[in-house]
């Protein structure tokens, strides 16, 4: 990958991460058109690393609310791990809801299953369409939220598991997260910005595990070069992703995910269309 490149997919990183539009599927996309080499190691984790990068200005955006304790007396003859949970429970609510993306993630990377699908334009090109489908009705069938369902461990744990669909590249972990928060109750905002936490938790396990798998596989990829694309890769998508982040809470607590569905579909149907008109999605040689 060269700068140019690393640049492009980036924003495109930064972009999409909050959007209910799949950023991974849209990187893979991105990295198709510009003739990125599919199948390298270096360029799998590069998809996953970058994504850390914007994650991290969830904690930038939302620093007050990210690092909150509840310093209140716990109830009385509370043991020590209810206390520790009473001070902390806004972060043991993160472990019950990262808890299912763990072990769903784990077994799709050691079966191979994730690499196959990081590579497959074909399958995020079917999900895009599929979830934008159903992003035309989601409002209709979960838009019954209420300021007065609070988040809970029952339904952390509900969108943790909303969370794990989104290992297959064009759903969207966004969308997944926001659904499954309104599922459960939650105000369209509420689900939204616990989406935005949960991801930090999320991405930060994924960024370790590629890390420590391409340091097992071979350390060749270790180059000056690459290590500076994936530092750039990272500063890019954090301060686009800055930006769009508030943008979007906005746009989605007033409009809801139509015209995100209108937009997954339109994208996911051309490329079904130049797939089976056997065109290739590569513009540059």
């Amino acid at each position: 990958m060269n700068w140019l490149e690393t640049i492009i997919i980036s924003i495109v990183e930064g972009l999409t991460e909050f959007l209910p539009v799949s950023s991974t599927g849209h990187m893979i996309i991105t990295q198709h058109l510009l003739g990125v080499p599919q199948g390298d190691a270096f360029v799998h984790a590069f998809t996953f690393i970058i994504q850390f990068g914007a994650i991290l200005s969830v904690v930038c955006l939302y620093w007050k609310r990210f690092f909150q304790f509840d310093n209140t007396p716990a109830p009385a003859g509370a043991s020590l791990f209810q206390q520790l949970k009473h001070k902390y429970y806004f972060y043991w609510l993160l472990i019950v809801g990262v808890l299912p993306a763990v072990v769903i993630g784990l077994l799709a990377k050691k079966s191979g299953l994730l690499d196959w699908l990081l590579d497959s334009v074909e399958v995020v090109a079917i999900m895009l369409v599929v979830g934008g489908i159903f992003m035309l009705f989601c409002d209709r069938l979960f838009n019954h939220g209420s300021e007065k369902n609070v988040l809970n461990e029952k339904r952390a744990f509900f969108i943790g598991l909303f969370q794990c669909i989104s290992v297959i590249p064009g759903v969207s972990r966004s969308m997944a997260t926001i659904v499954g928060g309104m599922a459960q109750g939650l105000t369209r905002k509420r689900a939204a910005e616990f989406s935005f936490f949960l991801a930090v938790p999320t991405m930060a396990g994924a960024t370790f595990l590629d890390l420590l798998d391409l340091l097992k596989e071979d350390t060749s990829w270790a180059t000056t070069h690459n290590i500076t694309m994936l530092l750039l890769g990272c500063v890019v998508s954090f301060i686009v992703a800055l930006l769009a982040m508030k943008w979007f809470v906005a746009f989605l607590t007033k409009y809801g995910f139509k015209a995100f569905g209108v937009y997954r579909i339109i994208v996911g149907g051309i490329i079904i269309a130049m797939l089976l008109a056997g065109q290739s999605l590569q513009m540059v040689d």
